[in-house]
């Protein structure tokens, strides 16, 4: 008796939700075809940043968090995205779900560092599946886990990223800054009479000589 086979099919911008959000396509395959009352499925999301090539803009946006580009065979190694949970409701032989994962501009993240380093491509990614499944096998209930080696890889376009991100925050980014540094921005903003934020950082950028 064959385990629950899932599969991969491709990943796009959620277009309704409240956050930045990117919606995994995954088919579930019952083997035998009979019944599959539920599947309580877990799914982590890893980078393999090993899988690709990185230009010279690449490589030197990279620095922070893999290191200088002659200790990348030793540091560049697949970490953690996001773990998903998902209820997959009743089927028979086979169906279809979307798994959806919320996204950020988050510096302080590794996933939000590598994503802003890259200028194109793809990002190589690799979902790892686990989870329970409820069905029925010649008339008796049963409850089986999903294989522990049921995964599938895919490579997610940097401009599908790029496109959920565009929807909530059009041309912008976002820097986590402790208070007593918003502060200290702010009574600079407010002696320089300058309107916005991106005005008060121009203008210590332009004091400190560095290129815009």
């Amino acid at each position: 008796m064959k385990g629950l086979e899932l599969e991969v099919l491709g990943v796009e911008v959620e277009r309704y939700a409240a956050v930045p959000t990117l919606s995994f396509r995954v088919r579930l395959e019952e083997p035998d075809h009979g019944k599959v009352h539920a599947v309580l499925l877990r799914t982590q999301v890893r980078i393999e940043p090993e899988r690709r090539s990185y230009g010279p803009a690449e490589r030197d946006g990279l620095v922070e968090l893999f290191g200088q580009p002659s200790q990348w065979s030793g540091s560049l190694h697949p970490f953690l995205w996001a773990e998903l949970a998902t209820c997959v409701g009743p089927f028979q032989g086979a169906t279809e779900v979307a798994l959806p994962m919320a996204v950020s501009y988050d510096l302080e993240v590794a996933a939000g560092r590598y994503l802003q380093g890259l200028r194109g491509g793809e990002v190589p990614l690799v979902l790892l599946f686990s989870g329970t499944v409820f069905r029925v096998h010649d008339g008796r209930p049963l409850v089986e886990p999903i294989p522990w080696q049921a995964e599938g890889r895919l490579g997610l376009p940097r401009s599908v990223w790029e496109e959920a991100m565009d929807r909530f925050y059009p041309g912008s980014g976002w820097i986590r800054l402790p208070r007593t540094t918003i502060d200290a921005l702010g009574e600079y903003k407010a002696r320089g009479a300058l309107a916005t934020w991106d005005e008060a950082v121009r203008s210590l950028l332009r004091a400190a000589e560095v290129p815009q």
